[in-house]
């Protein structure tokens, strides 16, 4: 059988474990496209319908170059590829680009040994610190033992379209620090930004209990870190660490700055966190920030678009964000 090659109208968005709920709602109320409900099994894939297949959403409808924070990674252009054998699809796929990642929803087997077949990548946790390849990242799922669904052109360069770390269940004094990690990494990736090293010094506003402190730490910097509650003991005693026990946003950037990095983890609300966000950059202070922006209830979008518009920043979901977003902002030298 001849490889069969057909292209596909609009997008197709993969929602992060869990969070199908999230990205339906976000294209609802910040691009106006309603979508379907995930069915509870897989259903046959109908060409020209929005339909959910495993945790790909394809919205054939879609044609905006902006694409959603809580989609994992976005394929832009998708096509359907009709082959006859396991070797056929890798050919396929290998004269569209060289590194593939795989979805699985269906055929779980067959799309092991297609992969198999394809360069190898690496998609297990990884260690920190990690680079996240600049190499364009193709995207496949298998519909059905003959024909897949896949994009060469997709907007994330991550194997697997998140980066995912090997876990300290020891030593950090909450999960959160994860969130930093794959912050910082990132950061790097954006913008071509050093992670904090040391020499360097550090704000950890609202640091409570101490993970985003401790991955700084970590890397060597010296930490500010204030909160109203005392951090884990390990970090009270570390000499490099200055704790402050105060609301951490009331502290003014000629204060207590300069600072090399900027952090906060803090729960409060968009509202607050962005005039904050905005002082500490026009005061010349700070030369990178990373921000949690916690949402609650409803999301203002125009409120995210003026943090996303804020010169060399960059606002994204993470594989360890829940229903949050996080902000990066990084000085252009």
């Amino acid at each position: 059988m001849a490889i069969v090659e057909e292209n596909l109208p609009g997008a197709a968005f993969l929602a992060f474990p869990g969070q199908a709920h999230y990205l339906g709602a976000e294209l609802a109320e910040r691009f106006g496209i309603e979508t379907p409900a995930p069915p509870e099994t897989p259903v046959p894939f109908v060409e020209g319908r929005a339909q959910w297949l495993g945790d790909l959403l394809y919205l054939p409808d879609f044609h905006g170059t902006v694409f959603p924070y809580w989609a994992k990674t976005a394929l832009s252009k998708p096509f359907l590829m009709r082959f006859g054998s396991i070797g056929e699809a890798a050919r396929g796929l290998m004269a569209k680009a060289r590194n593939w990642t795989p979805y699985c929803f269906t055929v779980f087997r067959r799309t092991e040994l297609v992969q198999e077949k394809l360069p190898f990548l690496h998609f297990k946790p990884r260690a920190f610190p990690y680079e996240i390849p600049h190499t364009p990242m193709g995207f496949y799922t298998l519909l059905d033992g003959n024909v897949l669904l896949a994009s060469a052109d997709t907007a994330n360069c991550a194997p697997g379209g998140a980066v995912a770390f090997v876990e300290d269940h020891t030593n950090p004094p909450s999960r959160a620090y994860l969130k930093l990690q794959e912050a910082l990494t990132w950061a790097r990736h954006f913008f071509g930004v050093e992670r904090p090293h040391a020499g360097q010094r550090c704000f950890d506003a609202g640091a409570c209990p101490g993970g985003w402190s401790w991955v700084l730490r970590g890397l060597g910097a010296d930490v500010f870190a204030v909160d109203r509650s005392e951090l884990a003991p390990g970090l009270m005693h570390d000499k490099h660490v200055t704790f402050l026990r105060h609301d951490a946003f009331t502290l003014r950037p000629g204060e207590i700055g300069p600072f090399d990095w900027v952090v906060s983890d803090v729960i409060c609300y968009p509202e607050r966190l962005l005039p904050w966000i905005e002082e500490w950059i026009a005061s010349g202070l700070v030369q990178n920030m990373v921000c949690t922006i916690k949402l609650q209830g409803g999301i203002d979008w125009k409120l995210i678009d003026r943090f996303a518009g804020i010169p060399d920043s960059r606002v994204l979901h993470l594989n360890y964000n829940k229903h949050e977003l996080t902000f990066l902002h990084a000085h252009r030298r």
